[in-house]
């Protein structure tokens, strides 16, 4: 059918090229956001492209809902100035003859946008979790690189190594000086290594080394020589996979679990979904044109529609969590508040339109 080949059609290529200046953007800051890290010391360089792409796929729902608004606004806006949309209406065309091509063209959009809200998204997390917890778990000495200072532990000590050894996890001639409010510590080792095995925490075992201490009230100097020195680097011992948070469990954990915790996550993973139909919606009641107003007014406010409605959803989280209201309370409060707020504004235009609209000339008797 014409009517709906052709908006789909345009459908197509504004949601393709909305798609991939989104992701770009998206790539553009999650990147300078990684190597910020990277450069902090919390991930591993070498694991800047792989922890980006994670990040990416995973904040690809919210990428999509926002293309999928974007697109529809820019159809119906250009279809709306170029006076397109008044001949489909006065074919006796309504608003609500736009939802069926509208549903077919989403549906695709939508059911992948639940796929990757309810299982990519805490994948994802959880493959970046474990990178970040294995990086850090190696310690101060091996993510030094060899002849360059880095600094740990709040910036109070700073490590140099002159070279490492074949095991990555022993370093050879160490120096660290650490620095607290009452003394000035350097240490000079031939060699150390993490010790992970000590409940205690994480240790720093050096052999055959000097150690040279200055109090910084008066002045004293104390060296000694040390052929086995234990330094404690972390409190905790390094534990992986201990109580996940509930951005890392999946979503049928989320659905068996009842704690305040775990049903904010799980608002958060259907709200993506919710947010997507409703904005498809919300896209076909709201776009208009004003001669009067620039048509970069229709972006312009599904910009600031999908912000409100994405920052209610973290909202609605945030009061989840501390046990102020229910997960089906919200959800029905919020996207079933929304839902009916498209529909009603929908069918406000609709009647409108029809009211309007001049009667039928009656055709002149012939003689």
């Amino acid at each position: 059918m014409l009517f709906h080949s052709s908006l789909r059609k345009e459908l197509t290529r504004n949601f393709g090229a909305t798609l991939v200046v989104l992701v770009t953007i998206v790539m553009t800051v999650m990147l300078i956001r990684t190597l910020g890290r990277a450069s902090a010391g919390s991930i591993n360089p070498s694991e800047v492209v792989l922890i980006l792409g994670y990040t990416v796929l995973g904040y690809l729902a919210t990428i999509l809902t926002l293309s999928l608004f974007i697109a529809i606004t820019s159809a119906l806006t250009r279809m709306y100035g170029s006076s397109e949309m008044v001949v489909w209406f006065s074919c006796g065309r309504g608003l609500a003859s736009f939802l069926r091509p509208l549903l077919q063209f989403s549906i695709p959009i939508l059911l992948l946008i639940a796929l990757l809200a309810t299982l990519v998204w805490p994948w994802t997390n959880l493959q970046i979790e474990q990178l970040r917890e294995r990086y850090q778990s190696r310690g101060d000495i091996e993510r030094v690189a060899p002849g360059q200072f880095m600094e740990s532990a709040g910036g109070r000590r700073v490590f140099f190594i002159d070279k490492k050894s074949e095991d990555k996890s022993i370093g050879k001639n160490i120096f660290i000086s650490t620095m607290t409010p009452e003394k000035n510590t350097i240490i000079s080792a031939h060699e150390g290594r993490i010790d992970n095995t000590q409940e205690s925490g994480q240790f720093l075992v050096l052999s055959s080394g000097m150690r040279v201490e200055t109090d910084k009230d008066s002045g004293n100097m104390r060296i000694s020589t040390f052929s086995g020195y234990e330094n404690r680097i972390s409190d905790e011992p390094a534990v992986f996979g201990a109580s996940p948070r509930p951005r890392l469990q999946s979503t049928l954990a989320l659905l068996q679990g009842g704690e305040h915790d775990q049903q904010a996550e799980l608002s958060w993973r259907l709200g993506l979904i919710l947010v997507a139909f409703n904005c498809v919606l919300l896209a076909l009641a709201a776009t208009r044109v004003n001669p009067r107003v620039a048509r970069s007014a229709g972006l312009i406010f599904t910009l600031l529609a999908f912000a409100t409605y994405y920052n209610m959803i973290s909202v609605g989280e945030t009061w989840i969590r501390g046990g102020h209201i229910s997960t089906v309370a919200y959800m029905l409060l919020l996207h079933g508040g929304v839902f009916l707020l498209a529909l009603g504004w929908m069918a406000w235009r609709e009647r409108n339109w029809r009211g309007i609209r001049p009667p039928a000339t009656p055709a002149a008797a012939t003689p």
